[in-house]
């Protein structure tokens, strides 16, 4: 099997996708600012902070294709020009240093915000469900660092890259635990989520569970030729993390999208992940109506249990 490097492996998303490439039969590498007990991987605690010092890990590990998701992960929680500096460097950097170093395959996470939703000034879609040929409209540092990462790749094929590069925009990631009520990114917990529909309004009920997108990982490393060089893929759950129908609930919440809200089904995603499904035979395995629901069923059983203890 081949060695995979993930930048930023100790993250809530990175977490998984190291787990489902070792238990692939691949050797894994995080590299991150921290260790995580038990990761299935070898752990590299190391600032990556420019091309030299992905150079450095690459030359010392001699990595066959790396995953890169390494980044300031959520909008403002650090300064307008931190945020795009740090993410478009790292990104920047292990291009650079894969080209340097004879690393084949790269692939990048980048995020659904490049779309526009939730701009201060209101947004509009072109249309529903929102696809990978969506119109862009970035509105803070977090994604337009995003869209520059995209156009990065995008500008590497154009010159003839000797890469294979893939982008992937991985819904609000949902980490197994959080099924349990550990808190989410936001804070919240699935069951807040749930109860007020508001929380996952602002990202228009999109997530996705890691585990699933580690399975989009290893699916895209394992036929990185499937899709054109440089194709962007949302991966997000095949559902909407809202109780009530999606198109009332879009144009309740998100009003803007009232208009085109009726295109969609009563629990269907807003953001679809049909051409991973298509190019790469990807597709999510996981829902909150299984995951959340089995986990209710576990915390039931167990009030019942002690009740008649």
């Amino acid at each position: 099997m081949s060695t995979i490097l993930v930048t930023g492996g100790a993250g809530r998303l990175g977490r998984s996708v190291v787990t489902v490439l070792a238990h692939a039969g691949h050797d894994v590498v995080s590299v991150d600012r921290v260790e995580v007990p038990g990761l299935p991987a070898t752990q590299i605690v190391r600032e990556l902070g420019d091309a030299a010092s992905f150079r450095e890990v690459f030359e010392a590990h001699q990595p066959d294709a790396v995953v890169h998701l390494a980044a300031i992960a959520v909008p403002f929680s650090a300064p307008d020009e931190v945020i795009y500096r740090t993410n478009t460097t790292l990104a920047f950097g292990v291009v650079e240093a894969a080209k340097q170093t004879g690393v084949g395959t790269v692939l990048i996470a980048s995020s659904p915000t490049v779309i526009g939703y939730n701009a201060p000034d209101g947004w509009q879609p072109t249309f529903l469900p929102l696809d990978e040929d969506h119109p862009l409209a970035p509105w803070n540092a977090y994604s337009r660092a995003k869209v520059k990462i995209e156009e990065f790749v995008e500008e590497e094929v154009r010159a003839g890259t000797p890469l294979r590069l893939g982008v992937f925009r991985p819904c609000y990631v949902i980490a197994p635990e959080e099924w349990f009520g550990a808190p989410t990114q936001q804070g919240h917990t699935i069951e807040e989520r749930l109860d007020d529909p508001a929380l996952s309004a602002v990202s228009l009920f999109n997530y996705v569970d890691a585990r699933d997108a580690g399975d989009f990982v290893l699916a895209w490393l394992a036929q990185p030729h499937a899709a054109p060089n440089g194709s962007v893929f949302f991966v997000g759950a095949g559902d909407s993390l809202v109780r009530e129908p999606v198109p009332g609930a879009l144009a309740r919440f998100v009003p803007e999208t009232a208009a085109l809200a009726d295109a969609l089904g009563d629990t269907d995603p807003v953001f679809s992940s049909a051409r991973a499904e298509r190019l790469l035979g990807w597709s999510p395995r996981r829902s909150w109506r299984t995951e959340f629901a089995a986990e209710s069923d576990e915390s039931e059983e167990a009030r019942e249990s002690e009740a008649t203890a």
